[in-house]
């Protein structure tokens, strides 16, 4: 009977490794076409620094790189660290 409560055990760590390695990505984030509404979903960024990003991106054209997010006042280069893996700037 022991057989049976680790052959379960196996089977319900099995079931959630598969489910994580299968759950979806967050989708990438495009800064130079993102609204304030998707930009403050990332990590760090509310709605004012969202706004703040659409501001800089209005008054100084594309952003050319992701890093270039840590131009806007109040994004630091820790805070594109944390999204770097949801943003891009194509």
């Amino acid at each position: 009977m022991k057989h049976t409560g680790i052959l379960a055990t196996l089977v319900l760590l099995f079931s959630l490794a598969t489910g994580f390695a299968h759950a979806e990505q967050p989708a990438t984030i495009n800064i130079n076409q993102a609204d304030v509404a998707t930009l403050a979903t990332l990590n760090g960024i509310g709605e004012s620094k969202a706004e703040a990003i659409v501001a800089y991106r209005s008054e100084n054209g594309p952003f050319q790189s992701v890093e270039d997010l840590a131009n806007v006042k109040g994004i630091g280069a820790r805070t594109v660290e944390r999204n770097a893996d949801r943003l891009s700037a194509e």
